[in-house]
């Protein structure tokens, strides 16, 4: 999980790439980068940390030009940090190209391989983005066969990337001296639109992870960019669209509405907030079937994205909704953190309870999903200090049994709390007097009625079921020993001991 941004404007674009990143801070907290193009020239900053500790006055004042692309990147557990996977990535050849990628490629070693034995390419790091880029710049080069590009070139190339990349990407990508591309993966597992701003100079266009970006920065949104399709922005600001897979399809990701996406977000024609108010009404008849509600004194959520499913939950079975906790909201999210030490320390940073609302309480807690059981637990914990009576547990999504191998950083089989457990036993292992978990079949409905178009979804982490159809236990074996050996990311920082790293400035005249 990642934000991107793109923007092609009239005027300097750096205060609004950092703007929107802020927006989009919730999709990743570990570094943050821009790159912004004038001249024929790319000005490039990116380091480690939340957007406004990386881009300072100084670092502002050197992003020239009126389009540009940004990244932020959310924490990888079990590894630490490294400057040259930070994004946006960058290749001099074959026009000079510089690209920001969310998601993950599941061939990414494959391509790795081929890129040096065939087309003789080389990749410095262990990021997929990286790879993502070498291939896209490969394709431009065989489809522009030596000469200029042009539009019908620009699309082959994508075409080219779809054929050989497996996984899901959502990219944008800036060519020197031709404009702004972007494109989704055949599946459109992660999110991707577009919007645009008249301005007085003329049409203004952004490309974002997510709508909310455009509504803050005063962009009128276009559409959802389709699953397959790429979309390109000239420097006229001409705007060309193109459908660039055989067979596309749409299966966005549901943890994109269960809990990664922001509440005020549209995402492929839904609304993320209405979704989670339905998750809630499925889940009160779920609860129904297991908990009288004359047993539940109160419905408390765990903030932040429980809370519309929460009240709409309260309110169809007629009980109190009360706010029990208080969140500090400068601790990241704690299923992403490295470290089961310092997730269980993270929980009672993050969360303080209100103890009129528990003490003497049967009290039913509602999340929007239970992954490790570390937050679970801390919590129930935490309810029963400050008095409660009873503690039930409510689940908006089903249990996590699968990792996520799209670009959600979940944890192995093993370290789920769900594989292998029926309800009843995760319910004693988070201490929890009852623990319901909301059907598959109705958080798919909570979708789906809001947009019919939406009738398959990745829900790979539910049920096993990737829809990329490339996944094999052996793959997820790979991945899990990977994990295990702490090799998913670690390498020795020497950029670091450079001065100033981050700033950097790549002519390409």
């Amino acid at each position: 999980m990642c934000g991107i941004l793109g923007v092609v404007a009239t005027t300097p674009v750096n205060q609004l790439l950092y703007d929107g990143l802020m927006v989009l801070q919730h999709r990743g907290q570990d570094a943050a980068g821009i790159v912004t193009a004038d001249d024929n020239t790319f000005y490039l900053h990116k380091g480690p940390g939340l957007v406004r500790d990386v881009f300072r006055t100084r670092n502002m004042r050197t992003l020239l030009g009126n389009w540009g692309i940004a990244h932020c990147r959310y924490p990888t557990a079990g590894s630490a940090w490294n400057f040259a996977e930070a994004q946006p990535f960058y290749v001099n050849s074959p026009f000079g190209i510089t690209l920001a990628h969310n998601g993950n490629l599941t061939n990414a070693v494959e391509l790795k391989r081929a890129m040096f034995e065939q087309d003789l390419r080389h990749v410095n790091t262990n990021s997929d983005s990286e790879v993502l880029l070498n291939v896209l710049a490969h394709e431009l080069q065989a489809a522009a066969e030596g000469h200029r590009l042009d539009i019908d070139a620009i699309f082959t190339a994508v075409s080219g990337v779809h054929r050989r990349i497996k996984g899901a990407y959502a990219v944008v990508a800036m060519i020197a001296g031709y404009g702004l591309l972007a494109f989704r993966d055949p599946c459109g597992i992660r999110p991707l639109v577009v919007g645009q701003h008249e301005a007085p100079e003329g049409t203004e266009y952004l490309v974002a992870s997510e709508s909310v970006a455009l509504d803050s920065l005063g962009f009128e949104t276009l559409r959802d960019i389709a699953p397959g399709e790429a979309v390109f922005i000239d420097l006229a600001h001409n705007f060309h669209a193109c459908q660039c897979a055989d067979a596309p399809q749409y299966a966005p990701c549901i943890f994109e509405y269960v809990y990664l996406a922001r509440p005020d977000s549209m995402l492929d024609g839904v609304s993320v907030y209405e979704t989670r108010l339905l998750m809630g009404e499925y889940l009160a008849d779920k609860v129904r079937q297991f908990i009288p509600p004359e047993e539940i004194d109160v419905v408390i959520p765990i903030p932040d994205s429980s809370r519309p499913s929460a009240m709409q939950l309260a309110q169809k079975l007629g009980l109190p909704y009360r706010e029990g906790f208080v969140k500090n909201r400068y601790v990241g999210r704690t299923f992403i953190m490295p470290g089961q030490a310092m997730r269980k320390k993270s929980v009672r940073q993050k969360l303080n309870t209100i103890e009129q609302e528990f003490s003497g309480k049967r009290v039913l807690l509602v999340d929007d999903s239970i992954v490790r059981g570390t937050t679970s637990k801390e919590i129930v914990e935490m309810a029963r200090a400050a008095g409660a009576l009873k503690v039930y547990f409510a689940s908006a999504s089903p249990p996590v049994r699968f990792p996520n191998v799209y670009g959600i950083d979940m944890p192995t089989r093993a370290e789920l709390i769900a594989t292998g457990k029926t309800g009843n036993e995760i319910a004693r292992e988070i201490d929890a007097d009852a623990l319901v978990y909301q059907d598959l079949d109705a958080l798919l409905a909570s979708i789906s009625c809001l947009n019919p178009k939406l009738s398959r979804f990745d829900t790979s982490c539910f049920d096993g079921h990737y829809v990329t159809g490339d996944i094999t236990p052996e793959y997820l074996d790979h991945i899990e020993a990977k994990r295990k050996a702490g090799g998913k990311s670690a390498s020795n920082n020497e950029d670091e001991e450079r001065d100033d790293p981050r700033q950097m400035t790549l002519g390409l005249a």
